[in-house]
């Protein structure tokens, strides 16, 4: 009974880093933030599951290293996330115009979306005020 309740405060101190976490991270990042007080191996499991429980968004570089970014969970059917190319920042948007392109998407190429993970590229406010295109 005693390492269920150890296996939750580990969770809980790692599920505390991730979601104050504003940019992408890496397992190794996690970790680091931890100073070693919780394995590797439990800090990998829980990512997996936050992960299938779209939770997580992964990303992969051209070097084939995983990143991680924490995405807000929402009930409503009708979000995506905006996320920023350039400083990371992933931003939680609840609006009906994506129901729209979804079913434009379904009905002239024959592709349903997953509406739980919708991620769209570009640059935000902050970082097209520093002068980025």
């Amino acid at each position: 009974m005693a390492r269920d309740k150890y296996d939750t405060k580990q969770k809980e101190l790692i599920l505390d880093i991730i979601k104050n976490e504003k940019k992408e991270f890496t397992i190794k990042d996690i970790y680091n933030k931890l100073k070693g007080n919780v394995g590797l191996t439990t800090i990998y499991r829980l990512v997996e599951e936050l992960e299938k429980e779209n939770l997580l968004s992964k990303s992969m570089n051209e070097s084939n290293k995983a990143y991680y970014q924490y995405l807000e969970k929402c009930d409503e059917e009708n979000h995506f996330y905006l996320k920023c190319n350039n400083c990371k920042k992933m931003i939680h948007i609840d609006c009906n115009c994506i129901e729209e392109l979804s079913n434009h998407i379904k009905n002239e190429h024959c592709f349903k979306l997953n509406k739980e993970k919708i991620i769209i590229n570009g640059l935000c406010s902050n970082c097209l005020g520093k002068g980025m295109k």
